[in-house]
């Protein structure tokens, strides 16, 4: 072999190794491949004392909707709601009760307003169907929730 290409050959293999080393986290120790994941900011923890009670409203809608108890789940909606849909299509929100969950986590919002992401959850035959969405409170008075968007 020439000088030259003794040379490039050593250049390909340093490079080859560079990258491997860049690009395969298996290569590298857990301390060095740990701190280049990035994890999102902690959302903040809210306050006000009416998002307990607006968490609460969102879970007893849910539950109203998990066990098709139209009566309670429309109590818990708010007048813009109950004006903008057809009544047959809320019927239907509490339909169909057999075997439903859902899943909630932490919302977000302001006093008086907050939303909490859901996952909507429903056995297909063999497979199970999950909805992701949110449902919206909204504050009509002295602790007073009600659902401002249906999820």
């Amino acid at each position: 072999m020439q000088n030259n290409e003794y040379q490039s050959v050593k250049v390909r293999i340093a490079t080859l190794l560079f990258l491997l080393t860049v690009f395969d986290p298996i290569l590298l120790p857990p301390a060095a491949w740990a701190r280049s994941h990035t994890h999102p900011a902690p959302q903040a923890t809210p306050s006000d004392p009416g998002y307990v009670f607006a968490l609460a409203a969102a879970n007893h809608f849910l539950h109203a909707w998990q066990t098709g108890d139209l009566e309670n789940g429309m109590v818990l909606l708010s007048d813009g709601i109950r004006h903008s849909q057809n009544a047959d299509k809320l019927e239907l929100v509490f339909s169909n009760a057999s075997n439903r969950a859902f899943e909630i986590t932490r919302g977000r919002g302001h006093p008086g307003r907050y939303s909490f992401p859901v996952v909507l959850v429903t056995p297909r035959g063999s497979h199970v169907t999950r909805k992701f969405s949110e449902i919206i409170l909204v504050e009509t008075g002295k602790n007073d929730w009600v659902v401002d968007k249906l999820p």
